[in-house]
């Protein structure tokens, strides 16, 4: 299954999954600009076939449940074995992988999850304020997540990435390695292959990749850092001081291609509170209550609040040459200080309006 940014990188990925793999079928779907979607369909010596299917609604869900579901399953019943799928511009992997494993029956294996790109763009499209819409991307109106946004949420979820940098425009070898060094640091779990590299089927993991995209990859831990490239991961155990955070928030992320965490905010205590900045935007979000542990006895299971260290503040940072001396004393700085935790501070100001689940 191969996501991508565009339509270019997408088509050097899927034709050298297919030199890879001579005998399964190649499906490729593009949604156009009056809520349509063509899906064409090669198979090894046949005839192409192209269908357009007219959409109640042109969005991505929309065109997976609509027009990818019944179409592989007529494949599964015409006997095909291995499909390389190539998903819309901007339409992520998770989303088609959820609506296969719902609406067939069996539900296809997903041998391997493919972001498509071309290194040398990017840290430009990371730092991209656009939406997709804006920047091309996409046609479907409404969406206002950032080619940030969509790159890094497939690099956590996706298990390889595919260097397909078109032809169209000749890319110098060190604007290349930068941008092959980013996608090594921003996805250390997978594999970063060449364009006509041999692609690893079996590597995708369902539940790994769920995890990590839960998570925010928050242990980076496999493989070692991409210089200029790092990846800082720092914990502090007290609650925030909220008003002291929002302030040191703008530190934190400058320079940070993604920051990723939880945060304990002393004045939503019972809460955790997610923090995402991929380049220029960053925002938080209430995500419920912390998580209970289940305690066993003679009488059963009960729940209790999670013990101790449960609570806390965990960021991590990507970002070029990055001072894990200067995150570290910006965190300890917002942490309530003995004598506030002392005097149980109350009337804090919530300077995000997040003290309770949107």
């Amino acid at each position: 299954m191969v996501s991508s940014l565009d339509a270019l990188s997408r088509q050097r990925a899927c034709e050298s999954l297919a030199d890879a793999f001579p005998r399964a079928v190649v499906l490729v779907q593009d949604l156009l600009d009056e809520g349509a979607v063509v899906r064409r369909t090669f198979r090894p010596g046949a005839p192409a076939e192209r269908v357009t299917t007219s959409l109640e609604h042109g969005c991505p869900s929309c065109a997976v449940r609509l027009d990818l579901v019944p179409a592989l399953d007529r494949l599964c019943g015409a006997g095909e074995e291995h499909v390389v799928v190539g998903l819309p511009p901007g339409v992520p992997t998770a989303t088609a992988a959820r609506a296969l494993s719902s609406l067939m029956g069996p539900p296809p294996t997903v041998d391997a999850a493919v972001l498509a790109c071309a290194s040398a763009s990017v840290e430009d499209q990371i730092w991209d304020g656009q939406t997709l819409a804006e920047a091309g991307c996409t046609t479907v109106d409404g969406d206002e997540r950032t080619p940030g946004e969509f790159l890094v949420g497939e690099l956590a979820f996706n298990d390889t990435v595919l260097l397909a940098d078109p032809d169209l425009v000749p890319v110098g070898a060190e604007e290349r390695a930068r941008g092959v060094g980013l996608l090594r640091e921003l996805a250390r779990h997978a594999d970063v292959v060449e364009h006509g590299s041999q692609v690893r089927p079996g590597r995708h993991r369902p539940a790994e990749a769920l995890h990590r995209a839960a998570s925010g990859c928050l242990e980076p831990s496999r493989g070692a850092p991409s210089s200029p490239f790092t990846t800082v991961v720092q914990r502090v155990e007290r609650p925030l001081h909220p008003e002291r955070f929002q302030h040191a928030l703008s530190a934190l992320a400058a320079g940070c291609c993604w920051l990723r965490g939880l945060v304990w905010l002393a004045v939503a205590p019972e809460y955790r509170i997610l923090v995402q900045g991929i380049g220029p935007r960053v925002w938080l979000e209430n995500t419920g209550p912390w998580p209970v542990e289940q305690h066993r006895g003679p009488s059963g299971g009960h729940a209790v609040p999670a013990g101790p260290g449960v609570h806390a503040t965990v960021l991590a940072a990507t970002g070029e040459d990055l001072d894990a001396a200067e995150m570290t004393g910006l965190l300890a700085s917002c942490q309530l200080t003995e004598a506030e935790m002392r005097s149980g501070i109350t009337g804090l100001a919530d300077p995000f309006g997040i003290s309770s689940p949107s």
